[in-house]
């Protein structure tokens, strides 16, 4: 009966350590999607935009346009290094 009871625990010990790991990479992929919504947020509201305009019948050139700006200026923004770290811009 003992070692039924020590295997329950081990069990139970286990299915913890599996959740937390999950809960771990969860909140990693979470903080990742905001980053790149934060750099890239501007050109999917603007991607979309131009969809559902053309699927509409209508000209998205607009949006298309100021979807590749917006892509342009995430891209700047992304290139910093150490020396870039203690400056404020």
């Amino acid at each position: 009966m003992k070692d039924h009871s020590m295997k329950i625990r081990r069990f139970a010990r286990q299915a913890g350590q599996g959740m937390t790991e999950y809960i771990i990479i969860v909140a990693l992929i979470a903080i990742a999607s905001i980053a790149v919504y934060s750099f890239f947020g501007d050109t999917l509201r603007h991607q979309t935009a131009a969809a559902a305009m053309a699927l509409s019948g209508q000209d998205g050139t607009t949006q298309t346009t100021a979807s590749q700006t917006s892509a342009t200026s995430a891209a700047g923004k992304t290139e910093k290094n150490l020396t870039d770290f203690a400056e404020k811009k």
